[in-house]
């Protein structure tokens, strides 16, 4: 209940709830008005070839897109599926998983292409936002059009960012909120300066220019501008996905000023680019981005820092967000135990050092490599658009969970997914220009994703477990034996396989054949993760005797998996209410101690040779076990790296064996 309140004031409308809206679940689609623009009018050929119906029908779209998609979609509809107050793709999962197992194939590629799309995101907008130097005289005086220079500031910068994820992002998150919004006051003041002295850019949120546009030969790319349109809407999908910081009622009461600011600041761009289309000296500059162009000189250094800053928080949500969906994932199962870390003062604050370091790799890879923020707008956007058609599926099983009558969820899902589609068509040409990058990592993911699940699903069916009712005596009897050592006051095997009496035949060899383990208490722990994110608690069957404990734990996706901690008190409940004996010890430090010593026993597996498996199912399974020796080990994720913690190794048996018989060989006379 501690956790589940903890959270709940998100839930409230409140004044802080919206300023740390603003600084969580805006950074991404507030940094769009960078580069969206500057995109679709440099893939048409520039300034100097783009028209005024162009620029007011790539307006049109820029607007109807963040309608249809962003308002409809996820802030009136998405933000309803929310998951015990959580949002995104995998929540959305938990929410609908009863509907049928193959629901796992949608959250799995969404998931994937969401953490490969956002990979791109520090790199595109620091990138731009250092770009904007340029239009300082004294910095172009001093390096001119030097990409290097560029790229080393942001390589510096993105260290930065990347580095100070271990020591949590408590004190600079609650700048967050501030920070943002004065940013957007800023870009719609931009785009309102600018756009005040042309008001029939006004024209632009009329969807006729917008449909015109993709039907005009003056638009170069045809329906691939879309491509470019997206990208203003990217941040959609990281909105749902951040509903669990500040609550659905913060997200709808603040997007109707973020979506103005962002509107205004279009338009701004628009009129700027319609009187400036036909100067020379602004069609003579090299990569020219209208957002920075636009600015009076007197405040552009202000603009650039500004957009920085910006930028960096956009990256830093992203960053969180990778951490919260890689957690989900790991949960739920689908991806390998990672190392976590909770160097904040809330659950919501973790830090995965395997996953910061891979984000960092890989964006300082992609700035090395693509050099330009132009490159890197053509990659991006891609894998996006399919997360977007994923959640579409899932969230027309939830609108039918939730009683929607079928034909308005199939007519809801046909309208968005269609719209969906035709931008992931637009997009398609994206690959060949760098998509290919995000669309290599989100298949990496998802790869690994589908060996974790497939070997689930292998060892599932073929799990080996014995009843164990059946050795209450033969534990009794162990536990009474004097002439075998004792072992630990207390036994405690992590088992994943607890399903009502019945438990992993290895265990029991352990126990009883491997090597004798005399003890005063055996325990059999089971973690089973609930699709409540912040659940706590636990139930016991100790089958009738005062030694055998049956310990089912129910931790919610975003609960720690502090087993130590958890198992201290279940001792003590147990103790208090006389179904435990007290365990008295002679030494100790602490006078009058009444709980023992514990022993923490993990079965550590290896595929036996002697298992018929079918040669993809055995290919997958080795995979799934080579790529475990890289990950984290069980007492880190089970939070046991100060207990006294055994590993045994046993034969991993699945399926039928493999008949072998010796002849002998007899002497010859």
């Amino acid at each position: 209940m501690g956790e589940k309140s903890k959270f709940s004031h998100h839930q409230k409308l409140t004044a802080a709830g919206l300023l740390v809206a603003m600084g969580v679940v805006y950074g991404d689609i507030g940094t769009s008005p960078l580069y969206v623009m500057k995109a679709i009018v440099g893939d048409n050929g520039g300034l100097q070839n783009v028209s005024e119906n162009f620029i007011i029908g790539a307006v049109s779209l820029i607007f109807w897109t963040l309608t249809i998609l962003t308002t409809i979609k996820y802030v009136v509809i998405a933000l309803n599926a929310d998951n015990h107050g959580e949002g995104g793709i995998f929540s959305l999962y938990t929410l609908v998983r009863k509907k049928g197992k193959y629901l796992i194939i949608p959250a799995m590629i969404g998931g994937a292409a969401l953490l490969a799309d956002g990979v791109l995101t520090p790199a595109v907008t620091v990138t731009t936002a250092i770009e904007g130097l340029r239009g300082i005289p004294i910095f172009f005086e001093r390096f001119g059009n030097d990409q290097n220079i560029i790229v080393i500031i942001t390589l510096v910068i993105i260290l930065v960012l990347f580095s100070v994820q271990r020591f949590g992002t408590d004190a600079v998150g609650k700048a967050f909120g501030p920070i943002m919004f004065a940013w957007f006051t800023f870009l719609g003041i931009m785009g309102l300066i600018n756009f005040g002295q042309d008001w029939t850019v006004l024209r632009a949120l009329n969807p006729y220019y917008a449909i015109h546009l993709l039907l005009s030969p003056e638009n170069k790319l045809g329906i691939f501008v879309l491509g470019n349109v997206f990208l203003a809407t990217t941040g959609a999908e990281a909105l749902y996905s951040d509903l669990g910081h500040v609550g659905k009622y913060n997200i709808r009461a603040s997007w109707p000023y973020i979506k103005v600011c962002l509107v205004l600041n279009y338009l701004g761009q628009a009129a700027w680019i319609l009187s400036a289309k036909n100067d020379p000296s602004i069609l003579a500059i090299e990569n020219l981005n209208p957002f920075f162009q636009m600015m009076p000189n007197s405040i552009m250094l202000f603009g650039v820092v500004f957009a920085t800053i910006a930028a960096v928080i956009a990256s830093q949500a992203l960053i969180s967000g990778s951490f919260t969906l890689v957690s989900e994932a790991i949960k739920l199962k689908l991806l390998p135990r990672l190392k976590i870390i909770y160097p904040g003062a809330n659950i919501g604050q973790m830090y995965i050092p395997a996953v910061n370091t891979l984000l960092w790799l890989i964006c300082s890879l992609i700035v090395i490599t693509f050099r330009t923020s132009t490159h890197m707008e053509a990659a991006y956007g891609l894998s996006i658009t399919v997360t977007m058609l994923m959640t579409t599926i899932l969230l027309m099983f939830y609108l039918l969970q939730k009683g929607v009558p079928r034909g308005v969820a199939y007519l809801v899902t046909l309208f968005f997914g269609s719209i969906e589609s035709i931008f992931f068509v637009s997009s398609i040409a994206k690959f060949f220009h760098g998509g290919y990058v995000a669309v290599g990592i989100a298949l990496l993911i998802l790869t690994v994703m589908t060996i974790w699940e497939w070997g689930n699903i292998i060892k599932e069916k073929t799990s080996d477990t014995v009843p164990l009712n059946q050795y209450v005596e033969q534990l009794r009897m162990l536990k009474e034996d004097t002439s075998v050592p004792k072992s630990q006051t207390n036994v405690v095997f992590m088992t994943p396989d607890l399903i009502g009496e019945e438990i992993g035949r290895p265990i029991i060899y352990s126990i009883l054949d491997k090597q004798p383990k005399r003890a005063n208490v055996y325990w059999f722990v089971n973690v089973e993760v609930t699709d409540e994110p912040f659940t706590k608690e636990y139930s016991v069957d100790m089958m009738g005797t005062d030694f055998i404990v049956q310990v089912q734990l129910y931790l919610g996706f975003h609960v720690a998996q502090e087993v130590n901690i958890y198992i201290r008190q279940i001792v003590h409940d147990l103790m208090k209410d006389g179904r435990l004996p007290k365990q008295p010890q002679r030494y100790s430090l602490t006078p009058g101690r009444e709980v023992g010593d514990f022993q923490f026993i993990i079965i550590r597996e290896e595929l036996s040779k002697v298992t018929e498996l079918k040669k993809w199912d055995r290919q997958i399974m080795q995979l799934k076990l080579a790529i475990k020796k890289w990950t984290t080990t069980p007492e880190n994720w089970f939070g046991l790296e100060y207990s006294e913690v055994k590993y045994e190794s046993v034969p991993l048996i699945i399926g039928d064996t493999r008949k072998t018989r010796l002849r002998e060989r007899k002497p010859v006379l």
